[in-house]
């Protein structure tokens, strides 16, 4: 594996994220999309988990699977066609004597490899999926977190209206409504919708950005614009 420049440090906050090599798309269809955000929740354990042993054959669903304690606490995700974003932190909660460089590089080589191996098998092709190691943004303060939980969250604007991020969004209930019916992000899961997917995030793991559920679907319209250059 590449020697990362970044040092992942425990109780510190960064933005990972990975796109399909040369721009290609990593999801085909919501089926991939399904199985990338399960496997944010199995790959993210101190276990060695395999999906077909562990779940398909033993007839397991995931969301129910005890996969014990988790390598990094997950505040946001979103899976775009070709990319995908992560907010995370090392977990607290793993014994004492992994570091959160050992950690963060686990879960990530886990889940790349695991979604790699079953996108290929699935749709019949071979070599690289993404275009190389993921990438990786310190998050250094409240403002840069609450901007990234913008981008975040907003991402998927995009799939109805490509242009939004360089000339605005032009109907805000109209983005809540298709967000809000979005199943492959956290969106819904900050606002309190409870649903399996949620087990992914451990919202405790990190500082309270918005004052309620409320403030945070009005506010991340706001903090878009707040003006981050180390974002992709």
């Amino acid at each position: 594996m590449t020697t990362r420049k970044e040092s992942f440090v425990s109780g510190e906050y960064y933005h990972i994220y990975n796109r399909g090599n040369s721009k290609q798309k990593i999801f085909l269809n919501n089926q991939d999309k399904d199985r990338f955000a399960r496997l944010l929740y199995l790959c993210n354990s101190t276990k060695n988990i395999n999906f077909r042993d562990d779940i398909v054959k033993k007839k397991i669903d995931v969301w129910d699977f005890n996969r014990s304690d988790s390598l990094v606490s997950i505040g946001a995700w979103v899976l775009m066609p070709n990319h995908f974003h992560l907010y995370i932190s090392p977990s607290p909660r793993v014994p004492l004597g992994q570091e959160g460089d050992k950690m963060v590089s686990l879960f990530m080589g886990k889940l790349m490899t695991a979604y790699s191996m079953y996108f290929n098998k699935k749709h019949g092709r071979t070599g690289t999926l993404f275009e190389g190691p993921f990438k990786s943004v310190h998050i250094e303060n409240d403002e840069q977190a609450k901007y990234l939980f913008s981008y975040i969250h907003l991402n998927p604007i995009k799939l109805i209206d490509p242009k939004w991020k360089e000339s605005g969004i032009k109907n805000i209930k109209k983005s809540i409504k298709f967000l809000d019916n979005y199943k492959w992000s956290s969106f819904v899961d900050i606002k309190g919708i409870e649903r399996p997917e949620s087990k992914i995030l451990s919202i405790a793991d990190f500082p309270k950005y918005f004052r309620d559920k409320k403030a945070f679907e009005e506010e991340i319209f706001e903090w878009i614009n707040f003006n981050n250059s180390n974002q992709p």
